[in-house]
């Protein structure tokens, strides 16, 4: 009699839960104050390994005529061809190409993100907040992620010169994400045998 076993998955796959998620930004207004916004619809996924961190993967699409300032005439002048170009270019796309260990527990995230097709590399500081059991015994998985753009590398120059000097638009975005992951059930496809 033969027995063959599963070994433990080193990688796992998990689904964000975007109602349990954010993607967030500011940038600066008339040089003194900020605007803040956010993404309302986008989907992403993150798979893991354990066996190392540096080959997990993450991926991420959002959809760019979703963006939500709460103003609705300036939304609609962020999706046209001055900004996002919306129509032409409907997603805003992030795939991760190296995950690093730093010090303090947190994550080095470098990735490529695209913007009305430019693509440039991107770094994040991503840190685990922590992970539990839903009541429906679901594992989840809390990350939260910054980073800052200059939109000009993406092509995204339009602004006005105030009289005092300075622009009405400022150029740094500051990016806030906040990830709450699932993980998914994996099926196995052989079992124990006899």
């Amino acid at each position: 009699m033969s027995t063959t076993s599963v070994a433990p998955q080193a990688r796992t796959s998990w689904d964000i839960d975007v109602a349990h998620s954010s993607i967030r930004f500011s940038v600066k207004h008339l040089t003194i104050s900020a605007v803040h916004g956010r993404f309302d619809r986008w989907t992403g996924s993150i798979v893991l390994d354990d066996a190392g961190i540096e080959r997990s993967q993450v991926s991420v699409r959002i959809e760019a005529a979703s963006i939500n300032t709460h103003e609705t005439q300036r939304d609609a002048h962020l999706r046209s061809a001055d900004f996002f170009d919306a129509g032409k270019y409907p997603a805003i796309t992030f795939r991760s190409t190296h995950i690093e260990k730093t010090l303090g527990g947190s994550f080095q995230m470098a990735g490529d993100l695209t913007i009305a097709s430019v693509t440039r590399r991107v770094a994040l500081m991503v840190e685990l907040m922590g992970q539990a059991k839903d009541p429906y015994g679901n594992e989840r998985a809390v990350f939260t992620a910054t980073t800052t753009i200059d939109r000009r590398d993406f092509g995204l120059v339009w602004s006005q010169v105030l009289e005092a000097g300075g622009l009405l638009v400022g150029e740094t975005v500051t990016i806030e994400i906040s990830v709450e992951a699932v993980r998914r059930i994996e099926k196995l496809t052989k079992g124990a045998r006899s």
